[in-house]
């Protein structure tokens, strides 16, 4: 006897769609994001009826509101008379400040630290290795102390040390000429412009030009060239269109005048700079260590010299190795910034916790500490992901 098997019903739309993994799986990721963006209207919606009950109003409409303090240091207008989102701004821009200080003063010395660690010296390889040990293994907060007491223990401002009587050295800071830019600085700006834009481009063609036909360009001397002596011109055919401030001292003993660093950036920027160094010379010696030594041999049998081989063939190729956890010391230098809050440098964590006191919107300050240090993580991470793809090896 023949058995009739009943034939398969046609599966519905849906029941195809969930058979297909591919859009199962953007189902589900879907059905998560739902469910997280819910629970995070949740917490939300709670965390404003609580505030609401608490008679705190939720919102960043404080930040329209008179600060009434005091900033000492800052790089834009600001008075006592200004709003919280303008203090704000000037702690964001104090920390941009000592971050970039930082990471520039870090990377000269972890570089040159770390190449000096495998210097064949043993005296300045041993001086270099006590520097990188101790101060990798002290706490940067302890570090940043440190050099706030070395600083307030200079003399006062009516015994200030000074260099030239024009830069004055005291517990209050550092008094230093201030620029005056006059008419037609303008001009000598534009050149700068010019000079770099040009020689970016010329040193483009030159490495096309290398790569095609082996013959080389000077671009270094091109471009200083024309990064200072273009705009050298412009200068003085503008009328040298700048002038000098020089701090003065009066006959109270204070100083009038001029550019103030106060021993607080200084202290922050000099901690900051010799810890994370310490970390990029471990990270230089490791990438140099990383190109076979046979690198260095061949260049050496053609009769290179030794500073020759190493900035023309080893640290090209270390950088490869470098870059990567450079970046995230150069995060880290971001983010330590925010202890600078311990010795009264008024960076945007600082002048935060003052707008959090007084207007007692605690989550709205903290959401833009946090969309602030993420906002400046991100750039850099762009940035020096952008220049390691730059310099990787291509295949051909």
């Amino acid at each position: 006897m023949t058995q009739t098997m009943a034939a398969p019903a046609n599966p519905t739309a849906i029941e195809r769609l969930w058979r297909d993994q591919h859009a199962r799986g953007i189902i589900l990721q879907l059905a998560l994001a739902l469910s997280l963006a819910l629970f995070v209207a949740f917490i939300v919606s709670n965390t404003i009826a609580n505030l609401q009950s608490a008679g705190l109003a939720a919102g960043y409409g404080f930040l329209d509101d008179t600060a009434s303090f005091d900033i000492n240091q800052r790089l834009i207008e600001y008075a006592s008379t200004s709003t919280y989102g303008r203090a704000i701004v000037v702690g964001g821009l104090n920390t941009i400040l000592v971050a970039t200080l930082g990471i520039f003063a870090a990377t000269i010395i972890g570089f040159t630290a770390g190449v000096l660690r495998l210097s064949n010296n043993f005296l300045i390889s041993r001086l270099v290795a006590v520097y990188v040990e101790f101060t990798r293994n002290v706490p940067v907060l302890l570090q940043i102390i440190f050099w706030w007491v070395i600083l307030l223990a200079l003399p006062k401002v009516r015994d200030s040390l000074s260099i030239g009587d024009s830069i004055f050295l005291n517990n209050s800071g550092i008094s230093t000429p201030a620029p005056v830019f006059l008419e037609g600085w303008g001009y000598v700006l534009i050149a700068i412009a010019v000079g770099l834009a040009t020689t970016y481009a010329l040193a483009r063609w030159a490495r096309k030009r290398q790569e095609a036909t082996g013959q080389t360009f000077p671009v270094t001397v091109a471009g200083v060239a024309l990064i200072l002596g273009l705009p050298s011109i412009v200068f003085f055919a503008a009328g040298q269109p700048l002038d000098w401030n020089v701090p003065v001292a009066n006959r109270f003993g204070r100083l009038r005048g001029g550019l103030t660093i106060t021993p607080e950036l200084v202290a922050l920027w000099l901690a900051l700079a010799t810890y994370t160094g310490a970390f990029i010379a471990e990270i230089v010696r490791a990438g140099i260590l990383s190109v076979s030594t046979g690198q260095t041999e061949a260049a050496l049998a053609l009769g290179l010299r030794a500073g020759l081989t190493t900035r023309k063939i080893v640290l090209p190729q270390a950088l490869r190795v470098i870059i990567p956890p450079l970046t995230s010391q150069y995060l880290n230098l971001t983010k330590n910034s925010s202890l600078a809050v311990a010795i009264g440098y008024q960076d945007i964590v600082s002048i935060g916790d003052t707008v959090l006191n007084q207007s007692g919107q605690a989550l709205e300050v903290i959401s833009i500490f946090m969309v602030f240090y993420l906002t400046i993580s991100l750039l850099t991470s762009a940035f020096m992901n952008w220049y390691n793809k730059h310099i990787a090896l291509v295949e051909r």
